[in-house]
């Protein structure tokens, strides 16, 4: 391996560590502790996991934190209702439902999102928010594609002029990614199942994101040499086994620096949810 290691657990306890110390001004300044309520509805083991993590994270900085769990046959009415309560809740300045939602209201989804206070929504779904950020006002951003722009900046890799190719267009990670990336003067390309000759493009970037969910997709003959690889996918291939995006072995042969999975752009979601959380916390006090 010739590539450079961006290891999530280095950033991510930088990152930490930051809002630890915004979260003991807030404390000074206002007499405020930021408050963080997650809502899970269902029996999701994996999401019973993150949930957990988050937990645990907000308990390490001095967040306030809630677990609200909702049985599996909770109707869309009844979410509402519990997100209204969380809006009005002045102890609780950031709300994240842990998706994915059971199937009876995984249809509603969108309405869903879109009930949170756009000051309390530390996942940056709403449409406030993603407006927002289209036109360069960042406020509340999805935590993962913000966790990627961090970790390139503490890490030291310039991203004004380069060329950036984002494989994905979701409005979680690839759509979020093309703006932060563009805010920040790089050129950017945003490549999805439609593309045609994908990997003509993405030999092209001193950047690649890759954010579509196919194991070891990116091969070594897809990269630019010495370009920065930022695998976003986290694909389950065996029981215990799990494995980016990007053909991790061959492709750290080629590039400059790459993320691993796991160990890399994963730990970092939650360590930005916590920025987040002093962040809207902040927004709200400041209104």
């Amino acid at each position: 391996m010739t590539a450079r290691l961006l290891e999530g657990k280095v950033f991510a306890t930088q990152i930490k560590a930051d809002a630890k110390k915004k979260v003991e001004a807030l404390q000074a300044e206002y007499k405020v502790t930021p408050g963080l309520a997650v809502v899970i509805v269902g029996e999701n083991a994996a999401s019973k996991v993150y949930v957990a993590n988050k937990h645990k994270a907000c308990a390490e900085l001095g967040i306030y934190s809630e677990v609200i769990e909702m049985p599996n046959d909770t109707t869309k009415d009844m979410l509402l209702e519990k997100i209204d309560e969380l809006n009005a809740n002045n102890k609780i300045h950031g709300i994240l439902v842990q998706l994915p939602l059971p199937a009876q209201i995984q249809v509603d989804e969108a309405e869903i999102l879109n009930r949170i206070d756009p000051l309390k929504d530390v996942d940056g779904f709403h449409p406030v928010n993603a407006g927002k950020l289209a036109t360069g006002q960042e406020q509340l951003v999805p935590c993962t594609p913000l966790g990627c722009i961090r970790m390139l900046e503490l890490a030291g890799i310039d991203i004004e002029g380069k060329q950036a190719v984002i494989i994905g267009r979701s409005n979680i990670v690839g759509k979020p990614m093309f703006h932060l990336l563009l805010s920040r003067n790089a050129t950017v390309t945003v490549c999805h199942s439609r593309t045609k000759d994908l990997a003509q493009i993405t030999r092209q970037a001193d950047i690649l994101v890759a954010a579509i969910g196919k194991p070891a997709f990116v091969t070594a003959d897809m990269v630019k040499p010495g370009a920065v690889i930022i695998d976003v996918g986290i694909n389950r291939i065996a029981p215990k086994k799990l494995v980016g995006d990007v053909d991790f072995s061959a492709v750290a042969e080629v590039a400059s620096a790459i993320t691993p999975v796991p160990g890399g752009v994963g730990l970092l979601t939650i360590a930005m949810l916590m920025q987040n959380t002093v962040t809207a916390a902040r927004l709200q006090l400041e209104k």
